[in-house]
């Protein structure tokens, strides 16, 4: 195996430990999805909020979903996009 696979290895099981310890101790706002949550304007977990979302928070999100739309892509043409 190359250097390269090596660290994706290394960085998927650094992604395990650190989200595993935060599923684990149970305290909010620690996990990826809160994160992401918060970073993209929704409320925090047990709290409703009923504003409407700025027009940086809209950019915010779609960006999210324009990245993981061409990712998916990405990954299942093999690269042609």
């Amino acid at each position: 195996m190359s250097a390269w696979t090596w660290a994706w290895i290394g960085w998927g099981l650094y992604f395990a430990i650190v989200e595993g310890m935060a599923l684990f101790n149970s305290k909010p706002g620690d996990t990826l999805s809160e994160h992401a949550w918060a970073w993209l304007g929704y409320a925090v977990t047990g709290q409703q909020d009923l504003r409407r979302p700025t027009g940086w928070t809209r950019l915010r999100r779609f960006m999210l979903l324009a990245g993981l739309a061409w990712l998916v892509v990405h990954l299942l043409t093999g690269g042609i996009f």
